[in-house]
């Protein structure tokens, strides 16, 4: 099998501008970790789209690469190397339909996409379109309401885009006058979203989706700073122990209300005494991929592509917990 791997952010998203630091870092800690699971699966022929700017940070020996330079159109690059392939495994934020647009894009060429189809990005991709799905299943979610369609009440809220990258221009609201001034700045405020801000864990599940059934690779701990009201996440213990059976519960509600679910996929929560609530669903790999190999020693790529034949085998051979450190910034994927 022939798979092009497509990391947005060091693939060449950002060819003709700067690349952000902080989402460059963490693509390429979940591209290096893709590319180790796939560097021991035979049988296996890996193209790789990368910035012209990453050529020497990632370990690409033995693999086709396809350099995109400034004066590149990625999308057209992006069109002639998926031709070539049998499967194409994109990794990309959901803002500006980003990654429902690659999804479309590789189902419009009949090849096969190695992550959700655009039918789940759709709806997963958009945090407010996620808590009204989950709402009519009967799942918990916090709150969510567009920000254009509330007015300020007593307490602390969260205002982020509607279909942001974890953290980037998310506002933690404490008073009438923080809403005030973010309210005032934010010009699409339908692209905005509100929510209760919730104390309590941060948990982000690693999953599995196939036909409506989930499966829960691992449950992690998502560590954040406050700075200047805005959350940093500082880092990520992977294969955190706590509470498996209620996380599967979860996996296996969410799978049902959203079966087009495929391939890995996460799923952060906010974990109370009372209850535990799904924030948002994240349908491609995250951050804390990059650790579950160490933590476990399962090949999650191996495990993905056994999906396409039929129901993934998880046999961890290890079982401790791997710490993420990510660099302070405003984006988590």
């Amino acid at each position: 099998m022939k798979i092009l791997i497509f990391e947005y952010i060091t693939g060449g998203g950002f060819n003709k501008q700067e690349l952000p630091d902080s989402l460059k870092s963490e693509g390429i800690l979940m591209l290096q970790a893709l590319l180790d699971n796939f560097s021991v699966i035979a049988g296996i022929e890996l193209v790789v789209m990368l910035d012209w700017r990453m050529t020497g940070t990632i370990n690409m020996k033995g693999i086709n690469t396809v350099v995109i330079s400034p004066e590149d159109t990625v999308s057209d690059e992006f069109i002639r190397s998926a031709r070539q392939c049998d499967a194409v495994w994109p990794i990309a934020p959901e803002f500006d339909f980003i990654l429902q647009t690659l999804c479309q894009t590789v189902e419009s060429l009949g090849k096969r996409v190695l992550a959700s189809p655009a039918t789940a990005v759709a709806i997963a991709g958009n945090k407010f379109k996620t808590y009204q799905h989950l709402s009519r299943n009967n799942i918990p979610a916090i709150p969510t309401r567009l920000l254009e369609d509330v007015f300020y009440s007593q307490g602390e809220w969260m205002i982020k885009p509607v279909d942001g990258a974890g953290c980037a221009d998310s506002y933690l609201i404490t008073g009438q006058e923080d809403f005030a001034a973010i309210a005032r700045q934010l010009d699409q405020k339908d692209r905005f979203i509100i929510q209760p801000h919730i104390q309590g864990e941060k948990i982000s599940l690693s999953c599995l989706f196939k036909q409506g059934q989930g499966w829960l690779l691992c449950a992690n701990l998502q560590k954040f700073n406050i700075i200047n009201k805005q959350y940093h996440l500082d880092g990520i213990v992977v294969n955190h122990h706590y509470g498996l059976s209620l996380y599967q519960d979860v996996i296996d509600k969410v799978a049902k209300a959203l079966p087009d679910l495929w391939g890995y996929a996460g799923i952060d929560l906010i974990v109370t005494a009372d209850q535990i609530g799904v924030l948002e669903i994240n349908p491609r790999l995250t951050t804390s991929f990059a650790g579950i190999y160490a933590a476990l020693g399962i090949n999650v790529a191996e495990l993905v592509l056994r999906l396409l034949e039929g129901e993934p085998v998880i046999n961890p051979v290890c079982n401790r917990e791997i710490i993420i450190k990510i660099k302070q910034n405003n984006h988590a994927m």
